[in-house]
């Protein structure tokens, strides 16, 4: 048997250094926004190459926070793939705005020549989400998005440590938002999130939107939310955080044998990276018209596999309220309906590797 993603093994490589960050926590007895929290978030800023990292409970909250902070609301439009986790979308719905969809590139990331035709006079903001470990095209849209006056919000859930042109995900928009949902790069012993910025005023207000709305004890300054990242997870992240280059590294090098062994057989559609980009392969995504019947005979033979996603958010029942119809967005209905992820991840050996191999090769 080979797991998709083998995080028991991922996390009992630090059996000891988990044990000594929760002692750490217990002795402090301080386990909301203490000493641990403050210090992953300077740690995670440095990492990404920015003045500020604020920790909140998961992903989605963290894009969503952001958002509010910029007073995005009904009757507003924010940008967003098409082809997308759902996540990205319901930050935009939980502020009352509307969310608009654009196709993507080569790269299945939002495609920067289409999104210029979506915006609109009630455009306020541009969500690119580094899908799969890959960076969207940064350059373009930043470009594009100062000359409209919009705001951007990097979705950075699935690119922990993902650079565009050598600079880190998490430090090429106004914004990001992170995951650090178990499954991640960098993945928490449960929900966990945060939220980068270079912007002082904005931090400021993500601090104190995260926390009640409060930035001193029973004072409340605005209508916040209930969003901290907890001082447990935040040992956890910090004990994690220095293995992730090393484990980010060991990824590349599955994705590269992947693809150099996978690049002939007929059928297969693999991963393109785009330039100036680095990924950090989160997910190695291949695609074939046969996919369900691919999964179906890997898994016959012990090969895990994740479809990542089998339905776009526009064809989604909790967006019906768009009214969008199977057609609205056929590269992204393409994709859904063909792409397949492959095992990968930090702990997997050569062998299981080779076996992944052989295994499609069969399989296709």
């Amino acid at each position: 048997m080979i797991p998709f993603l083998d995080l028991k093994n991922i996390n009992l490589r630090q059996r000891a250094s988990f044990h000594e960050a929760l002692d750490r926590v217990l002795d402090s007895g301080w386990f909301i926004l203490g000493k641990e929290t403050q210090t992953f978030e300077q740690e995670f800023a440095d990492y990404c190459g920015t003045r500020h990292a604020i920790g909140v409970a998961n992903g989605l909250e963290a894009l969503h926070l952001v958002l509010r902070a910029w007073g995005i609301g009904p009757g507003d439009e924010v940008i967003v793939p098409s082809n997308t986790y759902i996540a990205t979308w319901l930050a935009v719905t939980y502020t009352g705005a509307t969310p608009i969809p654009v196709e993507p590139d080569e790269a299945c990331n939002i495609d920067p020549l289409r999104v210029e035709a979506a915006i609109t006079s009630r455009t306020r903001a541009l969500i690119p989400v580094h899908l799969y470990g890959q960076t969207a095209q940064m350059g373009p849209l930043v470009t594009l998005a100062k000359h409209h006056g919009l705001k951007v919000l990097e979705d950075a859930a699935q690119a922990q440590g993902a650079r565009y042109r050598g600079q880190r995900a998490g430090a090429l928009g106004d914004a990001a938002g992170f995951s650090f949902y178990p499954g991640k790069n960098l993945g928490a012993l449960g929900d966990a999130g945060a939220i980068t910025t270079n912007d002082d005023a904005l931090a400021e207000q993500l601090r104190v939107l995260r926390n009640y709305g409060s930035r001193v004890k029973y004072h409340n300054e605005v209508v916040g939310y209930n969003s901290r990242l907890d001082e447990l997870q935040s040992a956890f992240l910090r004990a994690k955080l220095p293995l992730l280059d090393a484990d980010n590294t060991r990824r590349s090098e599955i994705a590269a044998c992947y693809t150099r062994e996978l690049k002939a057989i007929d059928g297969v559609t693999l991963p393109i990276v785009a330039e100036g980009c680095e990924p950090v392969w989160h997910l190695y995504v291949i695609r074939h018209k046969q996919r369900d019947a691919i999964a179906k005979a890997l898994a016959q033979m012990g090969i895990g596999t994740v479809i990542h996603y089998p339905i776009p958010p526009h064809l989604q029942p909790a967006y019906a309220m768009m009214g969008s119809k199977p057609g609205a967005f056929p590269i992204s209905e393409i994709l859904h309906n063909e792409v397949l992820s492959l095992p990968i991840g930090p702990t997997m050996s050569d062998a299981e590797v080779s076996g992944v191999i052989d295994a499609i090769r069969q399989a296709v």
